[in-house]
């Protein structure tokens, strides 16, 4: 829910503002310098929104679900790298500590997070463990007053940059499930923690992911959220859920983007002595995208307010993340066609948000795997 909308309001106002003044004009720089300008990075630091989500008494704005999906939104009308370097710090990097970690644990580490002192990233995929969470191999075993881990974590957003890690590792190898899992905070200066290279992507220039190798690392059993192993796994899926929200609200945020881009083309673009805006089937292509567009961010929305009141329906918010992902690939298909061969050519928007987008069909969970969690929920629901 919004809980004063006038404040609210201002808030976002202000992030339009510094989206269109700000970030759309630096897009290309971050392209030609795989990064966000330093500079930026510190306005969106002195703006919040590091630590958008962060309880308000460990110095973050506290947003709502339905609030960050509102200003997320705001900031995907921009490159998604912009939002990247703020996204783990909001979502599945420290809402594991929000959500279960100790009084200590979130007294230490949050109202760093929160300032952007601290970036914090999710360690969660490995070479062979992906969507099947469960199964990952990387252990933790406890030594005294440490547990020591080994293992390689790939895929990790931010973690060049990062200052602590939410690991997710197997404490008792030998229950090979979910309940073997348990969940860490591991900082950065960790000794036998190394970051890899960044590896080389097919879009999202600036936002940039490495393998994370641990080796022998010791890691202070005080660092094992909520100080109980074996609710790892549960940690990261309640961690997830907030995150797909977020990501479906950023789908929703690039649409709304490409739709802009798309009819601005359409307008100034001139065929057969008329404005291609005139041509109806130009006109059948805008009127789909901007129909789905709407339709994720009423849906996204809804599943919000939902979770806000504390009813979290997995398979809705699976819906959003496998409604609002397709969806924004379907417009940026679109936007690319619409532009004709001058949407194939990288001085324009819309071919770099086309490659840019293909990735969230994928991440915090694949489409299949979105498509999983709706059936079976609907099916445990129909049971009951």
């Amino acid at each position: 829910m919004i809980r004063d909308q006038e404040v609210f309001n201002q808030l976002r106002d202000t992030i339009r503002r510094f989206v269109n003044e700000r970030l759309i004009p630096a897009e290309e720089r971050v392209v030609e310098d795989n990064a966000v300008p330093a500079e930026i990075l510190k306005e969106m630091r002195e703006m919040g929104l590091y630590g958008m989500t962060v309880p308000e008494e460990y110095g973050g704005l506290g947003l709502t679900t339905e609030e960050e999906a509102y200003i997320i939104m705001e900031l995907g009308r921009a490159s998604p790298a912009f939002r990247s370097k703020i996204g783990t710090n909001n979502g599945i990097g420290s809402q594991g500590i929000v959500i279960d970690g100790t009084p200590e644990q979130k007294a230490r580490f949050l109202p760093k997070v929160a300032a952007g002192e601290y970036v914090a990233s999710f360690a969660l995929t490995e070479p062979d463990a992906g969507s099947d969470a469960a199964s990952i191999r990387t252990t933790a075993i406890l030594d005294g007053d440490d547990y020591v881990v080994n293992g390689t974590k790939r895929y990790i957003t931010n973690a060049a940059d990062a200052s602590i890690f939410t690991l997710m590792a197997r404490t008792d190898p030998s229950n090979k499930g979910a309940g073997g899992v348990s969940a860490f905070i591991v900082e950065k200066n960790s000794p036998g923690l190394t970051v890899g290279k960044p590896n080389r992507k097919m879009g999202q220039a600036g936002a940039n992911v490495y393998d994370v190798i641990f080796e022998d690392c010791r890691v202070p059993a005080a660092n094992l959220i909520g100080g109980v192993p074996g609710q790892g796994f549960k940690t990261a899926m309640k961690t997830l859920d907030r995150g797909r929200l977020h990501i479906s609200a950023l789908c929703v945020g690039v649409s709304q983007r490409l739709v802009e881009e798309s009819v601005r083309y359409a307008i100034d673009r001139k065929q057969f002595g008329q404005a291609i805006a005139d041509f109806q089937l130009i006109q059948a292509m805008l009127a789909d995208s901007r129909t789905e567009s709407y339709a994720a961010q009423c849906m996204v929305l809804d599943a919000a307010r939902n979770y806000d009141a504390g009813n979290r329906n997995v398979g809705d918010i699976a819906a959003c993340k496998y409604f609002a992902s397709e969806m924004v690939g379907r417009v940026a298909d679109r936007a690319v066609q619409i532009h004709g061969g001058a949407g194939y050519m990288s001085e324009y928007a819309v071919e770099r948000f086309y490659r840019d987008v293909r990735i969230f069909r994928i991440y915090e969970g694949t489409s299949q795997i979105q498509q999983l969690l709706i059936a079976r929920n609907l099916i445990k629901e129909f049971r009951k």
